[in-house]
């Protein structure tokens, strides 16, 4: 994904990019890094935006992270400007610069606020049509991956669908970083019949896949007893923070019958309110030991 230009930029010369965070360690990737934006977004940005490295090392290494890949992650994270490193003495502390907290906040309220499913819907539909030639291989796979990432499902031929007629203007970005706006076109339209609505929503969404790690979600988190209450904070925000670009939020009308997706979201609710406190106090404690 390349990088967002700040308003104005493309007028302005010498314009400073702001760093874009990759799709696959915003759907948490699992890696180090992936995990560092984990714990950056649940303990960090929520206290006073700090870290020293002790305190990253130690939390991961309860998570199976060796001191290596940690170092590596956090060196990582500053040079493609999330933290900004401040030296005292032989320490090092870790401060989240102001795209990094503007990235974050944006990412919580994504994480937090998914469901599971979609909200009260009116039947409308968004259509995106957009035949890219099969030798414009880079503007498809932009238009492949960053329409199925906004939780468009493909009907073939071009043709995309979304029950959120709110995500036009996101479509239209895509198609505009694709080169494609001057050919695709875009509908809000209503479905008037013919054909199953569930044979179609089968066709443009792997639901199946979905149900399979929402159902490996809900056993891998079943026992309420964190044990180790940070460990598990950040295991749990972290395996969650995959559905938002996985799952399409459908309506609760076009799910399938079995849909472990809103057992899910309670299941996340609940154990991030439970284990939030006890995580939340361990994480002060190894941060405040410098």
């Amino acid at each position: 994904m390349p990088a967002r230009r700040l308003p104005g930029a493309d007028a302005a010369a010498g314009a400073v990019a702001v760093p874009a965070l990759s799709r696959r360690h915003a759907a948490g990737a699992p890696s180090a890094r992936g995990l560092l934006f984990t714990l950056l977004g649940e303990f960090v940005l929520t206290t006073d935006g700090t870290a020293w490295t002790s305190a990253v090392l130690a939390a991961f290494a309860r998570l199976g992270i060796e001191e290596k890949a940690t170092r590596q992650a956090l060196m990582r994270t500053a040079a493609a400007g999330w933290l900004e490193p401040e030296k005292l003495g032989r320490r090092t502390r870790w401060r989240l610069t102001g795209n990094a907290r503007r990235m974050l906040t944006d990412g919580a309220e994504r994480i937090y606020s998914f469901t599971g499913s979609g909200e009260e819907w009116d039947g409308r539909w968004l259509l995106v049509y957009a035949r890219v030639p099969e030798s414009d291989r880079r503007a498809r796979h932009v238009v492949r991956s960053r329409l199925s990432w906004a939780g468009f499902g493909s009907l073939g031929a071009g043709l995309w669908i979304s029950p959120h007629p709110d995500r036009e203007a996101e479509a239209v970005g895509v198609l505009r970083t694709a080169g494609q706006d001057g050919d695709a076109h875009v509908f809000v339209a209503t479905r008037t019949g013919l054909g199953d609505i569930r044979v179609m929503v089968a066709e443009a969404w792997d639901l199946a896949a979905v149900e399979d790690q929402y159902e490996q979600f809900i056993e891998e988190f079943r026992d309420p007893a964190p044990g180790d209450a940070l460990a598990r904070q950040v295991e749990l925000v972290h395996a969650w923070r995959r559905f938002p670009s996985i799952d399409p939020a459908l309506p609760r009308e076009l799910l399938p019958a079995r849909w472990s997706g809103l057992d899910a979201a309670r299941l996340f609710a609940d154990r991030h309110q439970r284990w939030s406190g006890d995580a939340r106090l361990e994480w002060k404690r190894l941060n405040d030991l410098g």
